[in-house]
């Protein structure tokens, strides 16, 4: 199979559908974790208020659909329990431990691991879910 034959098979809705699911989870995950989000990351209201946030937004939705499209990729054919696991063992084996790293390296606090990284583990499971499920 070609590329071309991938990119045709592949089912945009869920794909957009899975980007999308990232925002819902984030706005939960970051307002149920804000005050220790924001403790790990030394942010204060006014640090936060200087954000341009139709950028933050246009291009957090850009990263979440290229995501989404990778995931659909490796996810192929197979079924909502197999995408359900690569979308959960790319969340935590791949990413978190990528912001393992990277925090490691700036010094951070275990709670900016374990609340973005946890972020990305729910996140990425409940795209790799959609895009299982969704044929």
């Amino acid at each position: 199979m070609d590329f071309s034959q991938v990119i045709q098979n592949l089912n945009w809705l869920a794909i957009m559908v899975a980007a999308l699911s990232t925002f819902v989870i984030g706005g939960i995950w970051y307002s149920v974790f804000e005050k220790s989000w924001m403790d790990a990351n030394n942010f204060t209201s006014d640090i936060l208020k200087m954000r341009k946030m139709p950028v933050v937004f246009g291009l957090s939705f850009l990263f979440s659909l290229i995501m989404a499209l990778n995931l659909a990729m490796f996810i192929g054919q197979e079924d909502v329990m197999f995408g359900t696991f690569a979308g959960f063992m790319a969340g935590f084996g791949w990413v978190t431990f990528a912001i393992a790293i990277i925090a490691l390296f700036e010094n951070r606090p275990l709670n900016y691991v374990l609340i973005n990284g946890g972020y990305m583990v729910v996140a990425f499971t409940i795209m790799g879910a959609i895009l299982g499920a969704w044929k």
